[in-house]
């Protein structure tokens, strides 16, 4: 059986979020990550109007400021964004039994099988587009393709609200009509390396051996290139979907290397991820974290607590003592994940603890405020990290 994927993206998410309860806000550029003045923010989402100003998420607010000076600044609602998530995700899983959500806005679905029920896969793309606007007000892009790699880049094609499909066989040529800057993974200083070398379309790359490719850029890099531009077959995402863990990440516009703002990226993550273990009802001792860095080469790390997970501040605090021991200081990092594993129902017993070290409580106002929040999302509550950068 042929496999089948879509790749999902909720366009401009925490921009279009404000567009839609803010009606003052639509069509004008929207940037969020903070406001003017604010010291040491990064842009978190541009909406597609600040994007026309060359607005990116991850560039500094300053620079945002001066490309855009009349955009409409916020610091932003991680809650809200998180409760609207979970409404698109819950959409997805009624289409696949495979959903592996990779981040707040992006998840892959594996349909292989499900034109039994659904239909031909275009339509039910179609369909899962027309039921997130109708039921959320908000827009998703789709990628369709027999891999993951290249339904992840066909999302990206055509947004806002685009549908590109790639049949099957097609996944090569669909990858040498693409310019080299549209190749995931490809970030600024690599191809900054492949045109230094003479390299300026993916076809000259593409006629080269995996040898050549990788005595020119190294194992990691060479490897990675030989195998995107022939569609990345055996490239998967997600795989915690099946193994019992809950994780977020998200690859980067441009290269980080700012540690106030990978330690904030690294918040927005622990977010996410405890958001998730909310709504799942479970808990984790172990927390994974993961880095990419700027020549593809992939570490990670994890550690397993004596006690489960409770705060957000606990993740948080884990995934930065994570992070100190395993970067490698300088390197620009292009993609961080953060992950809990071996999760169980929170209903499972537990021993307690003989001496309390305040997180029992902090982890009763995190329930507290997830239930508030869950039942009347106009309420907001962040963490003072995600509001202000000193």
């Amino acid at each position: 059986m042929q496999s089948v994927f879509f790749h999902i993206d909720l366009d401009a998410f925490f921009a279009s979020v404000e567009q839609l309860d803010n009606p003052q806000y639509r069509g004008k550029p929207v940037i969020i990550g903070g406001l003017p003045g604010d010291k040491r923010c990064v842009v978190s989402t541009a909406s597609y109007e600040a994007r026309k100003y060359g607005v990116h998420s991850a560039m500094p607010l300053t620079k945002a400021v001066e490309l855009c000076p009349n955009a409409v600044f916020l610091r932003g609602n991680m809650k809200r964004y998180q409760e609207k998530s979970g409404e698109v995700m819950s959409i997805f899983k009624e289409y696949s039994p495979d959903v592996r959500q990779m981040s707040i806005d992006e998840a892959f679905l594996d349909m292989t099988g499900t034109e039994r029920l659904f239909g031909k896969a275009e339509d039910t793309a179609k369909k899962i587009q027309e039921r997130v606007l109708e039921e959320t007000g908000l827009t998703v892009s789709i990628g369709l393709a027999s891999t993951m790699y290249v339904a992840k880049i066909a999302s990206g094609y055509k947004k806002p609200f685009g549908l590109t499909v790639v049949p099957f066989g097609k996944e090569e040529d669909f990858m040498l009509s693409l310019p080299l800057d549209k190749v995931w993974g490809l970030g600024t200083k690599s191809l900054e390396r492949i045109r230094s070398v003479g390299f300026t379309t993916t076809r000259e790359l593409y006629s080269q051996s995996s040898s050549t490719l990788r005595a020119m850029f190294g194992d990691s890099m060479g490897t990675f290139i030989y195998e995107a531009l022939r569609g990345n077959k055996r490239m998967t995402f997600g795989e915690d979907a099946k193994n019992h863990s809950i994780s977020s990440e998200t690859t980067y516009d441009e290269d980080m290397t700012d540690i106030y703002a990978i330690e904030t990226a690294l918040m927005e993550l622990s977010e996410t991820v405890l958001w998730r273990m909310h709504e799942e009802n479970v808990r984790s001792r172990t927390v994974a974290l993961k880095i990419r860095y700027d020549d593809f080469t992939t570490v990670s790390v994890q550690h397993t607590r004596e006690t489960p997970v409770r705060t957000a501040d606990q993740l948080f605090e884990e995934c930065c003592s994570l992070f100190k021991k395993k970067y490698e200081d300088g390197r620009g990092i292009r993609l961080l994940g953060v992950a809990v594993e071996h999760v169980e129902s929170r209903n499972t017993p537990v021993q307690g603890e003989l001496f309390s070290d305040g997180s029992t409580k902090k982890a009763k106002v995190e329930d507290a405020i997830f239930s508030m929040q869950k039942k009347h999302p106009e309420f907001s509550v962040r963490k003072a990290r995600l509001l202000t950068k000193k």
